[in-house]
């Protein structure tokens, strides 16, 4: 039963206010095929014992990942997370106010976010990082929004190996921010240069916005380009979409990167048909006070003993409004515990044992796909995600994969919907969940529908 707590004058009063002649107005931003035309064709009411079993029907007709050899990537990655992080986020202590305003009764939340900063800190390369984002996109967003207030610049340059889904949540802020963004189209076969980018940065730059690994498993090193950033007063942000790669590739930090922010959802968190997931966001000491969302500190309390608290508090959107450094005012709180937990579990030796690991499974998959007729691994390098070229549509051949048990991969066409040209390439993802039957199972299905 729904619950409208609101009065029709209640409701007229809030749109009034706004300047809204009506509810539908609110949507006028929605293109037209993304809004429904008619009410959802379901039944006005049911028992609720008769809703379980419907939506346990429905359920059933799912292809999990742990069911079925799954090599999806694209931004979200299977990876094990051990039975103990679940048990720890679950625990009590952990169950309190999302907020720890008042660090005399949230030591406990403050020391794990602390811990989680470290964390982050240290696998990208960087001085400080903050207690988390919503998600990888918005933490790009929020990076650029960052770049211009540092810079008193109002243009982006997003690079071609920017995942679309980053671009597009970057472009809806910035068109609220007066922001320019340029850039060009990415494609999978046109290598990225060192200098690629270096006609589009002028004196009006705000940042340089690239990928690492990029959107189609490609590594490079921005050294150059982080050297042409700076020699025009711009910023450089490296994001990242697979938080395990940085137990095997170089920092982002190390080839100067001013900001590096991304998914943290790789590491303690599944894949959960989406979501929450956790941004991670990391910056030089240099622009601290310019970072969005909240930061926790190492202090110690009147006796002399180790406390945490919140610092910097002066750029929240509590205490700030609308001059903050952004309106995020929250953090995923649960999901960077779970981040934190699977960390420490696994320390730096683990971290990169794993990372290794999942380097070597990729490229038994290469391998194995390589092998098969009317199919080509285009990437000279990947950590563990690659782009395929096949000999007939990808979106064709992952329906027909699907239908012999196999999760294939993404195609290219799912992210660039518009893109024509894309058709034929598959993006394809190995983790340590994938095993030598895995592969060989995926290279025979492949074979099959390519046949």
């Amino acid at each position: 039963m729904r619950y409208l707590p609101l009065t029709r004058a209640d409701r007229a009063s809030m749109l009034e206010t706004i300047g809204a002649p009506s509810v539908d107005a609110l949507y006028s931003d929605v293109p037209d095929g993304a809004l429904l035309s008619d009410p959802v064709d379901l039944p006005h009411h049911l028992g609720e014992l008769q809703v379980e079993r419907e939506m346990a029907k429905l359920a059933a007709k799912n292809i999990g990942t742990v069911s079925v050899p799954s090599f999806l990537g694209a931004g979200a990655y299977s990876h094990h997370v051990p039975a103990t992080v679940d048990y720890i986020i679950q625990r009590g202590e952990f169950l309190t106010a999302y907020t720890p305003y008042q660090p005399e009764i949230a030591q406990g939340t403050l020391q794990y976010l602390f811990e989680f900063q470290t964390q982050v800190a240290s696998i990208t390369g960087m001085d400080v990082a903050n207690a988390s984002m919503w998600d990888g996109a918005t933490s790009c967003a929020e990076a650029v929004l960052m770049a211009c207030r540092a810079t008193r610049r109002k243009k982006a340059v997003l690079s071609g190996g920017l995942h679309p889904h980053y671009r597009e949540v970057t472009e809806t802020y910035c068109q609220y921010s007066d922001t320019k963004v340029a850039g060009r189209d990415g494609h999978p076969e046109k290598q990225a240069t060192a200098n690629e980018l270096d006609d589009l940065i002028d004196d009006q730059t705000a940042c340089v916005v690239v990928q690492y690994p990029d959107v189609f498993g490609r590594i490079q090193d921005h050294t150059k380009l982080a050297d042409a950033c700076h020699a025009k007063g711009a910023l450089l942000i490296v994001v990242f979409t697979e938080a395990m790669a940085f137990g095997a590739v170089k920092s982002p930090g190390s080839f100067g990167a001013d900001i590096v922010c991304g998914e943290g959802q790789s590491i303690g968190n599944n894949l959960n048909y989406g979501g929450p997931y956790v941004g991670l966001f990391a910056t030089t000491s240099k622009l601290v006070r310019q970072m969005p969302g909240r930061l926790c500190g190492e202090t110690v309390d009147q006796d002399g003993k180790r406390g945490f608290v919140l610092t910097l508090s002066t750029r929240e959107q509590h205490i700030r409004r609308e001059k903050a450094t952004s309106n995020i005012c929250t953090n995923s709180g649960l999901c960077s515990l779970a981040f934190t937990v699977h960390m420490s579990l696994l320390g730096e030796d683990g971290y990169r044992g794993v990372a290794t690991l999942n380097h070597e499974t990729a490229c038994k998959t290469a391998d194995a796909i390589d092998a098969v007729a009317g199919a080509e691994v285009l990437n000279d390098s990947f950590f563990n995600e690659f782009t395929v070229k096949l000999s007939k549509p990808a979106a064709e051949v992952v329906e027909a994969l699907v239908a012999k048990g196999v999760l294939g991969g993404v195609p290219l066409s799912r992210l660039y919907p518009n893109r024509d040209d894309l058709d034929h390439y598959l993006l394809v993802a190995a983790t340590e969940t994938n095993t030598d039957e895995d592969i060989a199972d995926f290279a025979s299905a492949l074979k099959e529908v390519l046949a």
